[in-house]
């Protein structure tokens, strides 16, 4: 597309390393000059400005995610991520009420609340660990479980699925086929499904609904309680004010959500031709929406690359979404970081992260640290 890359500089000359290990400067360059940019390194556009990606993620007959493209509608069938409208709501609907925030206060506070305690303890003794994979992860996969009827299923079982399945999501977004170990880790998954009809879903769809909310459930959850940690912890200012004040909390988490959240990306695809921000899109474009860049816009968010924990208005960060699509689970992820957090602060004195081992989130569509290696006293 040399026009499109001789009209957007900035974004001809951006590549997928930088989106994926420090992508922020690049996007704001980006969100001043090209809001809407086309990218020859995603094959796409990616709307960087909050209001335009709002405008895109309420949109949409415009702007959907029912094309036959679309990477994880590849490998586990249709689900609530794959399809809009109606069918949409076909999907989401029957999975919706045990998510909403006071079925969630009441179901779930006690089970997080139990397994925070239960992995904490588990490395209490030691004085280091690594969190993510010995509180991050486990925490997320066992209420995911829990909150799918799966609670029978061995954790590392079923994480061991999931990262087949995200393996075979990634390699169908770099144009590889699904792999066989994805096929495997689906049909595993699907055995162990309770395969009664919910609403008016095929056995079928309820288990391609499961593998999105499992893959959503531990995936975003997992990122979203480590960046939360990594942050704090490298902010000891800010930290002090959490300590003092423990209803700062909340809001720590929301500003970590704005400054780093754990699904940077979205995409969609263009139904029609189309004008977004100034850019004239055509009929089946890939339109990525960068989530991150949204986040740091600095028409809403005052010197956007600050963690604030104090910040006034962190909960107009979009980490979760918006509109149709806005995330399910967002109320139970919610609920794990500010419990996991919140705890290793009480139990864990003096925590900080393990001088010896540098800790930066990285990637392109799912941002977190590799390892988040941490000690105490």
């Amino acid at each position: 597309m040399p026009a499109r890359d001789n009209s957007f500089p900035i974004g001809a000359a951006a590549t997928l390393e930088e989106l994926d290990r420090d992508p922020h400067l690049v996007l704001a360059r980006l969100r001043e000059h090209e809001p809407v940019s086309w990218l020859p390194a995603l094959g796409g556009w990616l709307v960087t400005r909050r209001d335009l990606a709002l405008e895109a993620m309420r949109d949409s007959v415009t702007f959907t995610v029912d094309d036959p493209r679309f990477s994880t509608g590849q490998v586990v069938g249709p689900s609530m991520l794959s399809r809009d409208g109606a069918e949409h709501s076909r999907h989401r609907d029957p999975f919706a009420r045990p998510f909403r925030l006071d079925a969630v206060r009441e179901g779930f506070t006690a089970v997080v609340a139990a397994e925070t305690e239960r992995l904490i303890d588990s490395i209490e003794p030691d004085g280091r660990a690594e969190l993510r994979r010995s509180l991050a992860g486990p925490l997320a996969a066992k209420v995911v479980a829990e909150a799918l009827g799966l609670e029978n299923t061995d954790t590392e079982e079923m994480l061991g699925w999931y990262e087949a399945i995200v393996g075979a999501v990634t390699g169908v977004a770099a144009g590889r086929p699904v792999t066989g170990a994805g096929r495997e880790a689906f049909a595993a998954l699907g055995a162990s499904v309770k395969t009664t009809v919910a609403g008016d879903l095929s056995p079928e769809e309820v288990v391609s609904n499961v593998a999105v909310l499992m893959f959503g459930g531990i995936e975003t959850t997992e990122g979203m309680i480590a960046n939360a940690v990594l942050h704090l912890l490298s902010h000891p200012e800010q930290r002090e004010h959490v300590q003092a004040d423990r209803a700062l909390l909340p809001n720590a988490v929301e500003e970590s959500l704005r400054l780093e959240p754990a699904a940077a990306v979205i995409d969609r695809y263009a139904t029609r031709d189309a004008l977004l921000g100034g850019s004239s899109i055509a009929h089946g474009d890939l339109v990525t929406i960068s989530i991150a860049g949204a986040n740091r816009d600095p028409e809403v968010f005052p010197d956007p690359d600050r963690f604030d924990v104090a910040r006034e208005n962190a909960r107009l960060q979009v980490a979760f979404a918006h509109g149709p699509h806005v995330c399910i689970g967002m109320h139970l992820a919610r609920l794990e970081a500010h419990t996991a957090l919140g705890r290793l602060l009480d139990r864990l004195p003096g925590l900080r992260l393990d001088p010896a081992r540098s800790a930066a989130p990285r990637g392109l569509v799912f941002r977190k640290p590799p390892t988040l290696r941490v000690v105490w006293d």
